[in-house]
């Protein structure tokens, strides 16, 4: 848990620090920003928020969001006894390539920390890991404000695991 919660609070200076270092530069060249909700990659089911780290629409950027699920498996009359709680919080680094403003491809890694809470008659159980994912895609995104899209093939990887054919696709709003 203490690892979870210093590669957040990392990832999110490191992302307003470069926020705040691109704003003293000309309005018309600040870092291109997106907010959006991916259904499938390293989330599962989150909402995103993106980030290029210079004062372009391509290159080097970061990702940060918050998804999961909980799932109802038992009850007693009208009390629930068994629920699983999972939070999983996609932390990545991509790198945007394209020259007409608008289409890109996405590469891109990062981590996920996964955090399981399973209640269940008698007791509860909680669980944290981490699994590794690439980032390998299509992202559409206006030159200005708009609709942004992306698909993308993730594998994921960690201790035990290897699944190379996984993917997501989302939409959201570039600003």
């Amino acid at each position: 848990m203490k690892t979870f919660i210093l590669t957040l609070t990392g990832s999110i200076f490191i992302l307003t620090a470069h926020a705040q270092y691109n704003k003293g530069e000309a309005a018309a060249t600040a870092p291109a920003k997106a907010v959006y909700f991916e259904l499938g990659g390293p989330g599962l089911a989150s909402i995103n928020y993106d980030m290029r780290f210079t004062n372009s629409e391509k290159g080097i950027g970061g990702r940060i969001g918050i998804g999961g699920f909980s799932v109802n498996s038992g009850s007693t009359g009208t009390t629930i006894t068994d629920r699983t709680t999972v939070i999983f919080i996609p932390l990545g680094i991509n790198y945007l390539i394209g020259s007409d403003g608008r289409h890109y491809l996405e590469l891109g890694g990062g981590i996920t920390p996964v955090i399981v809470n399973d209640t269940y008659s008698g007791g509860s159980d909680k669980f944290t890991s981490t699994f590794g994912h690439l980032n390998i895609g299509y992202r559409m995104q206006p030159k200005e404000a708009g609709f942004f899209f992306r698909a993308a093939i993730n594998p994921v990887f960690g201790k035990g695991l290897f699944w190379p054919y996984y993917g997501g696709v989302a939409f959201g709003y570039k600003f």
